[in-house]
């Protein structure tokens, strides 16, 4: 029986929903509640496990084929399936309703350009605005809210760096698909069940400084390693990108502060600002909109302190103007009257702004 199908074996209640392609996340909240989301919609759905021994026990399952700890000691489960579906889990104590399962699919279509405009995630001048900022080697945050999909369009901007630049890409689960030749992927390790052995996204970080790389590709900023990364972007490895859960492009901006902070070292908060404000280039902003759709809402330029606070320019955004009788939301994509500050950049490498 090969590892996958071990898997399923023990997700039996949610198989229908694990092999439907529609579905892009499961979650499970107990043994008799489990949820669905579609189309970027949650649904009940009528599945249920037999008891919570047998959630529980899938769980612990999911946690042991793939090298990890699921039990009192470790009660937090974080881990990805063979096919690359990412999966947190929570026992009780630490959840009173049960065994908590969330399970987000991965995508077997790689999410293209030409598949992001024909969903209406955004327009064809604002990919055109993203794309040269990639190749002009701008820091990137890619930002929003749980869902909003983050990963999905860091993936699509990864796609702009040129096959001849070495990537250095870091993911406490692996999740992004870079199609260079020249990638080093790295994923963090949890620590065994004697506490030993645990490697962090800061020590990729701290290595992947060592290994020559053009750009660093960090799948998501949670932590303290985001002062690394800030380092990093400062001391000439431009082109640097990550994601970062943020409600706002001028919010990812105090999240890097929030995080950067929980390095425990004593910077004072005016260098630290000045540290992200040059170190940062630009934010892509994304969002689940009411109607379920995902959209880049907007792609802004960040700008020097004032007085010691943050500012971005909003160079491209989303406009909602109506929700439509059937629940879909109407609005377009418009161009700002800001002019990007690496206007000449743009046109000395004859690359489009718009």
């Amino acid at each position: 029986m090969t590892q996958s199908s071990f898997l399923v074996l023990f997700l039996e209640p949610v198989r229908i929903y694990l092999e439907d392609d529609s579905v892009s996340e499961i979650l499970i909240n107990g043994p008799q509640a489990i949820y669905i989301e579609r189309k970027g919609k949650l649904e009940k759905v009528p599945a249920a496990f037999p008891s919570e021994a047998a959630l529980k026990a899938a769980a612990v399952n999911i946690a042991k084929s793939v090298g990890r700890i699921l039990d009192d000691e470790y009660p937090r489960l974080d881990a990805r399936l063979p096919d690359g579906s990412r999966v947190h889990a929570m026992i009780p104590p630490l959840t009173r309703c049960g065994t908590a399962v969330a399970i987000r699919k991965f995508s077997k279509d790689m999410l293209t350009v030409e598949k992001l405009l024909s969903y209406g995630s955004c327009s064809e001048s604002m990919m055109r605005l993203i794309e040269t900022m990639v190749k002009l080697h701008k820091n990137l945050i890619v930002s929003g809210a749980t869902s909003s999909g983050k990963t999905s369009i860091l993936n699509l901007l990864s796609g702009f760096i040129s096959p001849n630049e070495r990537i250095i890409l870091i993911e406490d689960a692996s999740e992004l698909q870079l199609r260079q030749p020249h990638v080093v992927p790295c994923e963090t390790r949890k620590p065994d069940k004697n506490g030993k052995g645990e490697v962090t996204i800061r020590d990729l970080i701290h290595s992947a400084l060592r290994l020559r790389p053009d750009r660093l590709v960090i799948g998501e900023i949670r932590g303290a390693e985001a002062l690394d990364l800030l380092q990093a972007m400062n001391t000439g490895h431009s082109g640097s990108m990550s994601t970062i859960h943020a409600n706002s492009p001028l919010d990812a901006l105090y999240r890097l502060e929030t995080c950067s902070l929980f390095s425990g070292l004593d910077i004072p908060i005016s260098a630290l600002r000045s540290q992200i404000a040059s170190a940062v280039n630009g934010v892509v902003h994304t969002a689940r909109l009411p109607d379920g759709s995902r959209k880049i809402v907007a792609v802004s330029k960040v700008l020097p302190l004032q007085n010691g606070e943050y500012r971005v320019q909003t160079l491209m955004q989303w406009k909602t103007h109506a929700m439509e009788a059937d629940g879909r939301i109407s609005g377009n994509f418009e161009k700002t009257s800001a002019i990007p500050s690496f206007k000449d950049e743009a046109e000395i490498s004859a690359l489009p702004l718009e």
